[in-house]
């Protein structure tokens, strides 16, 4: 039985690496066509994972352009989803987690009158401002879905609180631990970009990029990365720093050349996984990274004064340091000289699920889809 067509949209690598799992199953099911839909708000960033996980999309807007800003983003996006959800008429449009793709399909959408659902759903800080813009765009597309796909039973919490009905809510974990789970190898073979770092170290994995830490904030940020380091003879901070033009300079102006702090261009997922795996822990101000380095048993700071995954700091899992210089200095010194304050972050159960996230998404599209065609009838 032909049960319709699934239009799968993203358009950054984390979407990618999250939806990955959802589009290899949804190409499981012959009774559903999948259409994918890529706007490229972030465009290398974004292939690498497609060419990983071998997704070839129908449709990329190819939407990145120097210096963009979010009206350019969210004018493109819109623009371009309505011409392509006007030719191929979906039954369903997945979109996932806070971006501005995301919110804009949601919105081009309902437009058309075409049903969401929305893969982790329910993540909320309850400040409009923290992390920007994407707080806002999830809870925007909450308002605009059909069926949310909550990664647990906080998420699911926030969503009932705003009113959903709880028989558009599943909680199915979260599609992130999905795709890391089928990546990791043990016998991994780092590539040349890597050459110089010295592995035997205790090393330091860093990201930075939010909006809301541009400026002094992130220079605090890297004070205290300088000052661990002076201090910590044993330890390697490896930074793959963002593409952006804000973060790279104050990188580069702070950090380059600095003894045991390595500045890496952006890496490809698989890498990057990996060098997680390697990592003693993880200082950064990226919202997947709270979900997936917990899997690998890695604590995470987290540099930032809120998070959307707060079951991850009642797991004990990951702790929030945000940008002042001293905290930052203060708690990362705490897990490289305490071996129980390490323990206790490093065993504790990961809150996001089990690899299974995608199965439990694709059965209730199926369901979904099923009465969809009966109603119709």
């Amino acid at each position: 039985m032909y049960l319709g067509k699934v239009m799968v949209v993203f358009g950054t690598r984390p979407e990618a690496i999250k939806m990955a799992p959802v589009v290899k199953e949804l190409q499981k099911v012959p009774d559903i066509h999948t259409v994918v839909t890529v706007t490229a708000q972030h465009r290398e960033m974004l292939d690498q994972v497609l060419r990983l996980f071998e997704i070839q999309p129908d449709y990329d807007l190819n939407l990145m352009e120097t210096r963009q800003d979010l009206f350019s983003i969210t004018i493109g996006a819109l623009s371009g989803l309505k011409e392509v959800l006007e030719k191929e008429k979906p039954d369903l449009v997945i979109v996932h987690g806070d971006t501005t793709t995301t919110l804009a399909a949601s919105l081009a959408a309902f437009y058309m009158r075409i049903p969401v659902a929305h893969v982790e759903a329910g993540l909320r800080t309850r400040n409009k401002y923290s992390p920007f813009p994407e707080e806002m765009n999830r809870t925007l597309t909450g308002r605009l879905t059909e069926l949310h796909f909550a990664p647990t039973d906080t998420s699911r919490e926030n969503l009932l609180a705003e009113a959903t009905a709880e028989f558009k809510i599943w909680v199915t974990g979260n599609t992130v631990i999905d795709a890391l789970l089928s990546i990791i190898k043990d016998d991994y073979q780092f590539g040349r970009e890597f050459d110089g770092i010295d592995m035997s170290k205790r090393l330091i994995l860093v990201t930075t990029h939010r909006r809301e830490n541009w400026g002094e904030r992130m220079r605090e940020i890297y004070q205290a990365l300088l000052e661990l380091v002076e201090e910590f003879p044993d330890i390697a901070v490896v930074f793959p720093v963002h593409k952006n033009p804000v973060v790279r300079s104050i990188a580069e102006e702070m950090l380059s050349g600095k003894p045991r702090i390595h500045l890496l261009e952006p890496l490809d997922y698989e890498p990057f996984a990996h060098l997680m795996n390697i990592s003693y822990l993880v200082v950064t101000d990226s919202g997947g990274l709270q979900e997936e380095a917990p899997a690998l048993g890695k604590p995470v700071l987290v540099l930032r004064d809120t998070t959307e995954r707060p079951e991850a700091v009642t797991a004990g899992t990951v702790k929030l340091v945000g940008t002042s210089r001293r905290k930052i200095y203060e708690e990362t010194k705490k897990l490289l000289s305490d071996p129980r304050e390490y323990d206790k972050m490093a065993r504790a159960i990961n809150p996001y699920g089990d690899g299974k996230a995608a199965r439990r998404i694709v059965r209730e599209l199926i369901s979904f889809l099923y009465v969809r065609i009966g109603a119709q009838v």
